[in-house]
């Protein structure tokens, strides 16, 4: 083994060493309710390319996986969700990379972690190299960056623009709330950027559809009734309000037997008898907002709905008065 050889190894085993258990247990994208046009440009636009690289090449020059996706909205809307599902789909090995294993107290360690990095995805390509919050690790330059943190960023960027004049199968896929944010010379070698939004109605019905389905319901229950009056809920705020719900039936069966440990004793072998989960639960479970419908009520209306503008190195939201559709891809 050469010299080089040799560094590149050792940058290796130390960036493994760094994530250690920090990995991101995959998922599917039949678990994702609510995101099926975004799926589906995931899918034609980096899945294909990865799985069927010859396919791509054969047909023309300018098709491929793109070397960089970004994936921006609302916090807990499904965007680390769609990376997991990403990376299991494509068979791509999911280098989760946070911004605090690149860095390093002492001068230039960074930037050897950095080279680390690439070249561990490089020896398990076909490899995803995910950061999440991107923003946090990649911002926009100033002068009030310290020298470390410029010039972690300025190898990040060297090693990510070989990948853009090579044949290799590696893809830079960052997450993030805060788009404009990141540094517009990362925006521009992002050149795929998929808007994932807060789910309207029709995703919010599927996204409780997926989160209830092995919940036994009472036989009047509506979820499409929940779904409409959960309006500017993401899908980590509809779980968090499920989980509450589902609380109602167990905390009830529990409190019924708090004084009986033989019948809790019994119940523990042979099972416990709860009740149907009820729309009442969704209104009464702790922290819910949620109020039974009143007939004379006027239907909620939903927020101003938003159109996405970008630039290579730019994403605004502004208000429109066309219907709002999350996954949005650019």
């Amino acid at each position: 083994m050469s010299p080089s050889e040799r560094d590149a190894e050792t940058k290796r085993t130390e960036v493994l060493k760094k994530l250690g258990h920090k990995g991101l247990k995959l998922d599917e994208y039949e678990n994702i309710g609510g995101l099926d046009p975004i799926i589906t440009s995931l899918r034609e636009s980096i899945i294909y390319p990865l799985l069927y690289p010859a396919l791509f090449s054969s047909t023309s020059s300018l098709l491929g996986a793109p070397k960089g996706v970004l994936l921006y909205g609302p916090p807990g809307c499904g965007k680390t969700m769609l990376a997991r599902a990403l990376a299991k789909e494509s068979g791509a090995t999911f280098i989760n990379i946070p911004a605090s294993v690149l860095t390093n107290k002492w001068f230039g360690e960074s930037n050897k972690l950095v080279a680390g990095l690439f070249s561990l995805a490089r020896k398990t390509q076909p490899s995803i190299i995910f950061i999440d919050e991107i923003d946090s690790f990649l911002r926009e330059r100033s002068k009030d960056d310290h020298e470390v943190t410029g010039m972690m960023k300025a190898e990040f960027m060297t090693s990510w623009d070989g990948l853009l004049s090579g044949s290799d199968q590696i893809m830079v896929l960052g997450a993030t709330n805060r788009p404009n944010d990141i540094d517009p010379a990362i925006l521009r070698r992002m050149p795929k950027r998929f808007a994932v939004g807060l789910p309207n109605a029709d995703q919010r019905f599927k996204i409780l559809s997926l989160m209830l389905k092995d919940t036994k319901l009472e036989s009047n229950f509506s979820i499409r009734l929940i779904a409409n009056q959960t309006v500017g809920y993401s899908g980590s705020d509809l779980r968090e309000l499920c989980r509450n719900a589902a609380m109602m039936p167990v905390r009830e069966c529990m409190r019924s037997m708090a004084d009986d440990p033989e019948a809790m004793a019994k119940a523990q072998i042979e099972g416990f008898n709860m009740r149907p989960l009820a729309l009442s639960d969704f209104y009464e479970a702790e922290g819910s907002t949620l109020s039974p419908p009143d007939p004379e009520d006027e239907p909620v209306q939903p927020p101003p709905p938003k159109v996405v503008r970008e630039t290579r190195t730019r994403i605004d939201e502004q208000e429109s008065g066309d219907e709002y559709q999350s996954g949005r891809e650019s």
